[in-house]
């Protein structure tokens, strides 16, 4: 089956562009949302019910909006506009971190805190000392926080909005798969709509599949 408008070196580039910008945006989530998402939910002090829902209600964050902020911060006279990262992979890194990182966040800290509860008195009666309990907790909850990153990266994966305002979805430079199938729709060309959705849902499957397994050590 040929391809009439995108050849396949550009369809190639398009699902490189994707893999790459949606995975180093879930990277730099993971680094900074695992940490921040297990301290909150290990730790107990004023204000800590505010920042978590803060933090959930960030979690539907509108992509538009999140790729408004991000605009107006790397535009020309924007706080970052010097740097010229708008219109750019770069950019489109940085409008991925905002929306899954509080993703991220949300799903590490209800996981922790869910088996911090069932755990703590067992630890502690036991004659486990607070950070032997915190580490058991924290290892309990690895499956929970395989999940979250997957379900980070497939909403870096997915999203349209945020990185077309901040992309621009310029051919050979900043069109990934979502932006390409919204083109191509438009146009008219529904054959490769359809191959770059398939793309897009066997990527999902496989990196589903791997936590699956990372999950439960199964196949």
């Amino acid at each position: 089956m040929a391809l009439t408008s995108i050849s396949w070196s550009e369809l190639g580039a398009i699902i490189a562009l994707s893999l790459l910008v949606s995975g180093t945006a879930v990277l730099l989530a993971s680094a900074t949302g695992v940490p921040l998402g297990a301290f909150l939910g290990l730790s107990r002090f004023r204000g800590r019910a505010t920042i978590v829902r803060v933090i959930y209600t960030l979690m539907g964050l509108p992509p538009t909006v999140a790729g408004l902020a991000v605009y107006m911060i790397l535009r020309g006279g924007g706080p970052l506009g010097e740097y010229g990262l708008l219109f750019t992979p770069a950019a489109m890194v940085i409008a991925q971190w905002v929306l899954v990182t509080p993703i991220v966040i949300g799903l590490v800290t209800g996981a922790v805190e869910s088996r911090d509860r069932r755990f703590r008195e067992t630890s502690v009666s036991l004659g486990a000392t607070d950070w032997q309990t915190r580490f058991l907790v924290l290892r309990e909850a690895r499956p929970a926080v395989f999940a979250a990153i997957a379900a980070g990266l497939g909403r870096a994966m997915a999203e349209v909005g945020a990185v077309v305002l901040v992309g621009g979805n310029i051919r050979w430079k900043t069109r990934v798969m979502t932006t390409a199938i919204l083109l191509e729709t438009r146009r008219g060309n529904f054959d490769q709509a359809l191959i770059l959705g398939g793309v897009l849902l066997a990527i999902g499957f496989l990196i589903n599949s791997f936590v699956h397994r990372l999950q439960t050590g199964k196949g």
